[in-house]
């Protein structure tokens, strides 16, 4: 099943979607009610930290899928699909922003991963975007594998960079 096939199965029958995300909005719900203050320990920050990764991980992937139809393919907002490309990020953005009501996210394990991820992401689609818009690739009699290494170090690079800003 190719991409686009998953994409046409998800516009035929919407309504997987629309309960997988609505699954996951009622158990944060539930579990912040049920739990209260003890959110921050086991086990409730793990079913949290479940949660979180099954929302987030769509959510990214919508991300990162938006960035690449609009800077890549040049697609019209017009065009957005509002199942594939706005409901998760959505459905992210409200269910973080509960349980980031009712408990530290720092109590949340492995959340630091998720940001870490979309941090790399956002490098990856930056350095491709500069490299599509130079056309270093095909001014340049350079080997590929040469691009590649150099996007490599220009990640871990800025990766670095970025953890001693911080601290």
């Amino acid at each position: 099943m190719t991409l686009q096939q998953f994409f046409e199965w998800v516009q035929m029958k919407p309504m997987f979607i629309l309960y997988y995300f609505g699954l996951f909005f009622l158990l944060t719900l539930l579990i912040c009610a049920i739990a209260g203050k003890d959110l921050q320990l086991p086990p409730w920050n793990t079913f949290l930290s479940g949660i979180i990764y099954a929302v987030c991980i769509p959510g990214i992937f919508s991300i990162t899928l938006n960035v690449y139809f609009f800077l890549f393919e040049k697609r019209s907002i017009l065009e957005t699909d509002l199942l594939i490309q706005v409901l998760p990020v959505f459905m992210m953005v409200i269910t973080l922003y509960i349980i980031k009501r009712n408990v530290d996210l720092d109590f949340i394990p492995g959340f630091d991963r998720l940001g870490n991820l979309m941090w790399i992401i956002g490098l990856v689609f930056s350095l491709m975007w500069v490299i599509d818009r130079t056309h270093l690739y095909a001014i340049s009699f350079v080997p590929f594998y040469y691009v590649l290494i150099f996007l490599i170090a220009a990640i871990v690079f800025m990766r670095f960079s970025f953890k001693k800003m911080i601290r």
